[in-house]
């Protein structure tokens, strides 16, 4: 952690709203060396600030656009060591130097958000990956920058790592994204293959063909977590047990989205977390 307590309160604050937004992904856990905790965190709170921007209360599209645009003016600002006096941005202005993080996985978040702003459909899987590209992919890529892996081949794994977790997020979401937010995350030619319908989603209709449909998603999400799994192998110490974790993780999510019927949101169990974390310290077990 830097000397200066300028830095170091605004590390601290980015660590209280990671913290606070605790969601699938072990954000800034105990798990990560402690160097890396306060930029973990400041990554993390600068996405979850502006998904919120995305999301969250009742402002219009162009409102909403306009936060994310002033959202990329300052951290340009913080790129470029002049940020704004606000504590995201003033520890992104001396994590970026510090570990040399490229900016464009930043800029690749905000571009995913104003696209949440305005797309609520995805007419192929294609589409639908390209935005995962843009929307989970930037921030394991920050990760290895920080942890001085960012291999071609780390960074290959950790894309297929970091989209495989944003399909499971869509697949045990799929009434909550629908209500809430009225997006659907499954690629629509695939609906239309299986003989799904809007109409069947918006009234959780249970049937054989949205079971189908569910299956091959999942399917395909864990092909692509395995796909990233050599990952957690690849690196050392504790930030490699932190993505063995993560992809143990997912790969129980996946199974109990396997045992519960469509629109069903799964619950792990004691014991997933245990094995979780089993397989994560001992991972030839």
């Amino acid at each position: 952690m830097p000397d200066s307590p300028l830095f170091r309160d605004a590390y601290a604050a980015c660590l209280r709203i990671a913290r606070g937004h605790y969601e699938n992904f072990p954000v800034a856990s105990i798990l990560l060396p402690r160097r890396l905790r306060g930029p973990v965190a400041a990554i993390y709170a600068f996405a979850r600030a502006a998904d919120d921007f995305a999301d969250e209360g009742d402002a219009p599209a162009e409102a909403r656009l306009r936060q994310l645009a002033r959202w990329g003016e300052w951290l340009d600002g913080a790129v470029a060591g002049a940020p704004p006096d606000h504590p995201v941005f003033i520890a992104l202005s001396e994590a970026i130097p510090r570990f040399d993080l490229p900016p464009r996985p930043f800029h690749d978040l905000l571009d995913a958000f104003r696209q949440d702003v305005t797309t609520r459909r995805y007419p192929t899987f294609e589409a639908l990956l390209d935005y995962c590209r843009r929307s989970a992919d930037p921030v394991g890529r920050l990760l290895l920058h920080l942890n001085g892996e960012a291999s071609e081949e780390n960074l290959a794994h950790s894309d297929a790592v970091c989209s495989a977790l944003q399909l499971i997020n869509f697949h045990q979401d799929v009434q909550q994204d629908y209500h809430e937010q009225g997006r659907i995350y499954l690629p629509q030619e695939e609906m239309a293959r299986y003989g799904v319908s809007e109409a069947d989603i918006a009234a959780e209709r249970v049937t054989p063909e949205m079971g189908e449909l569910m299956a091959f998603q999942i399917r395909r999400a864990r092909e692509l977590m395995l796909r990233g799994a050599p990952l957690g192998r690849a690196l050392r110490g504790r930030f490699g047990v932190e993505i063995r974790l993560i992809v143990e993780g997912g790969l129980r999510v996946c199974r109990r989205l396997e045992e519960a019927p469509p629109f069903a949101r799964p619950r792990l169990r004691r014991g997933d977390y245990l094995g979780m974390l089993g397989r994560a310290l001992f991972p030839a077990a």
